[in-house]
């Protein structure tokens, strides 16, 4: 691993990342970010939880915004949704995601295990956020990296 969070995909990981964000999001009104750390300090939860609302996550319409959160040197993950995706996603979705995403990273497929639990995220946005002809991405599509 190279010496930022920025390292640990190369540029056509990365852009393969931003793809399936922009993919998943075009079936459904929901947003979907990524952001990348290289260390965690504390608990992954609160951080994922910081972070959403400083990517202006939780102002979306209609409060349908899917962080993913990897700190990838501490080995340490989190998905976050907003209060619209909280209220019509069984808890057990969220836990089944993690534990295929668990299963790819602990075979060294990061940029697979994150790019299904992106499509499958997708998918359920896409279930009670259907895409409009007047929606509007309201969040860059980019994957977000810390400073560390």
């Amino acid at each position: 691993m190279g010496n930022t969070a920025r390292d640990f995909f190369s540029p056509e990981q990365q852009e393969a990342i931003t793809k399936a964000i922009a993919e998943a999001e075009h079936k459904t009104s929901g947003e979907i970010r990524v952001h990348i750390e290289k260390t965690l300090n504390g608990d992954v939860l609160d951080r994922a939880a910081f972070l959403f609302k400083q990517l202006g996550m939780n102002q979306t319409e209609l409060r349908n915004g899917v962080l993913i959160y990897l700190a990838v040197k501490s080995r340490q993950f989190a998905i976050l949704g907003d209060k619209g995706i909280h209220k019509v996603v069984p808890e057990k979705f969220w836990d089944q995601v993690k534990h295929q995403m668990l299963l790819d990273f602990k075979e060294s497929k990061f940029t697979e295990g994150l790019i299904g639990a992106i499509y499958a995220t997708g998918e359920q946005l896409k279930k009670h956020f259907p895409y409009l002809a007047n929606d509007k991405n309201e969040l860059p599509d980019e994957i977000s990296f810390g400073k560390n």
